[in-house]
């Protein structure tokens, strides 16, 4: 037997849960208007000397690339954040529609597509490259997953691949939290494990960064949606 559903209201309609039964909306609001006004800064002069993000040698196209994506990606973050709020999906479901599409076609798609470019060519190494590479392309695939499923009416697959979508998007901030951990627990190993070399350390830092970054949280996000669909089948 399948678990029941929220009670509906007199005129037939799903209740919608209020926003303070929903405790993670609003730090979650807060988290990424905080990591918006710290990150963006550099970037909004389109000055590359500013830029926390050394571009390669020779790579002339690194830069504006780079650029694009963090503009893309802060739209992404901003309707993404909407997106998920229950409030605003039961209430205003046109509303949700539209910003829907814009984190789709404003946001997901071009920020993983000039990810993807960016990945490549990024200074970190190769196994940040690789992450890099993978991440960008899970991100573009979800997405377009999603909004394949909302399109054919599919809502509870849709739901399933804009969170996958919602999680790998929001990694950039998990990363910087990595960032800090490997930061703190690898350079005691820089005279043993890398050598002496400053430049291995920094790649192995980078490498293990953004794999962490995105990795985890998405395993985490797996894990809620099967204990989710199990719960659902009891």
């Amino acid at each position: 037997m399948t678990t029941t559903e929220k009670p509906a209201s007199p005129s037939g309609t799903r209740r919608a849960t209020p926003w303070w039964r929903r405790p993670w909306v609003f730090p979650l609001g807060l988290i990424v208007t905080v990591f918006l006004v710290y990150s963006l800064p550099p970037y909004l002069g389109l000055d590359p000397a500013e830029s926390r993000i050394p571009a390669p040698d020779g790579v002339g196209w690194y830069y504006p690339v780079l650029v694009t994506h963090i503009g893309f990606a802060t739209v992404a973050m901003v309707t993404c954040s909407l997106q998920i709020w229950p409030w605003l999906r039961q209430k205003h479901p046109a509303v949700h529609r539209r910003t829907g599409r814009v984190y789709v076609f404003a946001g997901a798609i071009p920020a993983s597509i000039a990810g993807l470019a960016i990945a490549v060519a990024a200074p970190f190494g190769p196994v940040g490259a690789v992450s890099n590479v993978l991440l960008a392309t899970l991100w573009f695939g979800c997405t377009v997953q999603g909004y394949r499923m909302a399109r054919a009416r599919r809502f509870a697959d849709h739901r399933r691949w804009m969170i996958r979508s919602f999680v790998l998007c929001m990694s950039i901030i998990s990363n910087r939290i990595w960032a800090i951990v490997w930061s703190v627990v690898l350079p005691g190993q820089l005279d043993t494990t890398f050598g002496g070399s400053e430049l291995a350390l920094g790649q192995a830092i980078a490498g293990l960064t953004t794999w962490t970054g995105w990795v985890i949280p998405f395993l985490i996000a797996q894990w809620w949606l099967d204990r989710g669909r199990r719960r659902a089948t009891v």
